[in-house]
């Protein structure tokens, strides 16, 4: 059970993540956005993400760094979830997630929230190529 999260699952090119919101899919679960599209990456990665904490709610950037972190560790406990469906599936996904809650919630929280996502997430796409 490998839980590192090192910098190749980093999303950093500015042209998928103009795909990602002009061609991809939504999902809203308190507290989180998400923006995601099955597409290739340049990464040997099975998905790659980018986190948002919005300006307008949390004003001081050491209050939106700290939500960013606390992301990035949940995603980092919970990624197996998603890591082991797109393996099984030869797929890779972008992700865009974008913190939505007005305050910072514990980090057990978050952690429940973050697997209910990412279970949403491989439900979404197990049904999307379903239907294909």
């Amino acid at each position: 059970m490998n839980e590192r999260f090192g910098k190749n699952y980093k999303l950093c090119s500015q042209k998928t993540i103009e795909r990602l919101f002009k061609e991809g899919k939504s999902i809203r679960l308190y507290p989180f956005v998400v923006h995601f599209k099955e597409l290739e990456l340049p990464e040997n990665q099975p998905f790659q993400l980018v986190f948002s904490a919005p300006k307008r709610i949390f004003k001081p950037a050491h209050e939106r760094n700290r939500i960013k972190r606390l992301l990035r560790e949940t995603f980092r406990k919970k990624k197996l979830i998603l890591e082991e469906w797109l393996s099984t599936e030869h797929k890779q996904l972008a992700l865009f997630v974008i913190y939505t809650a007005k305050e910072e919630l514990p980090l057990q929280k978050l952690m429940v929230k973050t697997e209910q996502l990412l279970e949403k997430i491989t439900q979404e796409l197990t049904h999307e190529t379903h239907q294909k």
